[in-house]
């Protein structure tokens, strides 16, 4: 659809992808006649133009591969006299569940509220699902583990889970009813020694869930760090972390540490921008609806200690 996108527009569909909407890619001109014209992509259209239709073509491949991989950044189309373009996907952020408020589940919450994760951890007991434990924004709720743990938590393939409850059983019976659920979750963590992790796979297939479905477990949960130092190698948070940010930072290739075989569905993720920022996009809609000026200043390639 040829016709311009403003910055509110930009900022609106922005919003919109971050609550949940569909995903969108935002590509802005930078030089020459596409400078300070947008694209908004989605999977299955773009709207806006660059002031070219051949740019628009290549341009909106380059956005649909962004919204595939996640990657944001400066590129310049493999076209006759193409201009400088910056690419930038938005898409819901990831979601981080952490099955357990105990020792573990405190500065592992923590940790992925510090890696852009929406983080909700599950507790049963009272005085360890108390939001006063929890740094702001992480939501915690106290949970039935003899029944659904899960029925107040939205999983779908962007969400990650840490089982780390007090004891195996209860690691056990949620990893039962994840794996029962129509949608698998993009990545299950489950702590425990390899011992257990064996004795648990077993048990899996003897109540029938298929070998295929398991494939989705890390377990013992997290990736070894290669740290060399105490304070790091023996704090289980870290390994955690690492394991559930793994699959999107470093993409297809990471294998799970633990029994079996399985690979973690994985999009690589490039550094944050603008149009992931709610206060900046909120900022900019309301200047497009106020009709005030208003200048966004785009970091487009980093230099230096930046």
């Amino acid at each position: 659809m040829s016709r311009c996108i403003g910055a509110g527009e930009a900022a609106a569909a922005a919003l919109a992808a971050l609550e949940d909407g569909p995903p969108v890619c935002v590509v802005l001109g930078l030089e020459g006649a596409a400078a300070g014209r947008r694209l908004l992509c989605w999977e299955d259209r773009c709207e806006g133009t660059l002031g070219d239709p051949a740019l628009d073509d290549v341009a909106g491949a380059l956005a649909r591969e962004a919204l595939r991989t996640g990657e944001r950044g400066a590129r310049r189309p493999e076209l006759a006299d193409a201009p400088l373009l910056f690419i930038e996907p938005v898409a819901p952020p990831e979601r981080l569940v952490v099955v357990g408020a105990g020792h573990i589940g405190v500065p592992l919450a923590a940790l992925g509220a510090q890696l852009g994760f929406e983080v909700t951890v599950l507790d049963d007991r009272p005085e360890f699902a108390a939001a006063e434990r929890f740094p702001p924004g992480v939501r915690v709720l106290r949970c039935d583990f003899a029944g659904d743990p899960f029925a107040d938590v939205t999983i779908d393939a962007r969400t990650c889970l840490a089982l780390v409850t007090r004891g195996h059983a209860g690691d056990f019976d949620c990893l039962r009813l994840l794996l029962q659920r129509p949608v698998v979750p993009r990545y299950i963590g489950m702590i425990g020694s390899r011992r257990r992790v064996r004795a648990a796979f077993g048990a899996l297939l003897a109540v029938g869930t298929p070998r295929a479905r398991q494939a989705v477990l890390r377990a013992p949960i997290g990736l070894d760090l290669g740290a060399e130092t105490p304070i790091v190698r023996d704090r289980p948070e870290h390994r955690c972390r690492a394991g559930a940010a793994a699959p999107r930072r470093l993409g297809p290739t990471v294998e799970r540490a633990g029994t079996g075989a399985g690979q973690a569905a994985a999009r690589p993720r490039g550094r944050r921008g603008a149009m992931t920022a709610r206060p900046v996009l909120e900022a900019i809609l309301a200047a497009a609806r106020d009709g005030r000026p208003a200048v966004l200043a785009t970091l487009v390639r980093p230099r230096g200690s930046v």
